[in-house]
């Protein structure tokens, strides 16, 4: 349980940097703030909402969420927001590029944190362990498929795109696979056990 939720806040407070590096963020934080732009909302509020919004998809697909996607949709918004509000703007490049590759590598360590706990994939995970099952196609086209959506959609309501944006698609794969073997915990059967969702989430890290 702490493992999930210090990797769920370390999530949205890797996005936060991101933000704040302003260098181009991880494919749904360019729709996330695309869509804070065209609302008014925070970037993590709307974070909330997306999250929630896609957790209504896995109903078609017969996914099962566990405690881990739920909190996923909660604790890495509001964990976003916080951060913003403690963390002061960054003009300077010297500081931007530090904040950028903090973000991508603390974004690994939390990837790896949450999902190694086995509580359950994140709401967007599952959407494309769900297309994969459904379509019989790839995760690896799935997910390729979607985030090139989202960051399109993004970018065309505001998001930021950039090398960020790129060096984020090459190297969370890399870095999440590393620390779900770093952060790996021993399978339990879940006793019938609502809270496990089923499936295999590592599988969800083929992000990229």
């Amino acid at each position: 349980m702490l493992q999930l939720y210090v990797g769920l806040a370390l999530y949205g407070a890797s996005s936060a940097l991101l933000v704040e590096a302003g260098l181009g963020l991880e494919p749904w934080g360019v729709l996330h703030q695309g869509l804070a732009e065209l609302t008014g909302l925070t970037i993590g509020v709307v974070s909330i909402i997306v999250g929630a919004v896609v957790l209504l998809l896995w109903i078609p697909m017969r996914q099962r969420p566990g405690l881990g996607t739920v909190s996923n949709v909660f604790v890495v918004g509001i964990a976003m927001d916080g951060t913003l509000a403690l963390v002061p703007d960054a003009h300077a490049l010297g500081i931007r590029i530090p904040l950028l590759v903090a973000g991508i590598l603390v974004n690994g360590v939390a990837t790896g944190l949450y999902i190694a706990a086995r509580f359950g994939p994140g709401p967007r995970d599952g959407l494309m362990t769900g297309l994969h099952e459904r379509t019989g196609r790839s995760i690896r086209l799935m997910r390729t498929a979607i985030e090139v959506a989202v960051v399109a959609t993004g970018f065309v309501l505001g998001g930021t795109v950039g090398v960020g944006t790129v060096l984020y698609a090459l190297a969370i794969g890399p870095l999440a696979q590393l620390f779900l073997r770093v952060f790996a915990v021993p399978s339990a059967s879940s006793g019938g056990s609502t809270i496990v969702a089923a499936g295999q989430p590592e599988q969800a890290i083929l992000r990229g």
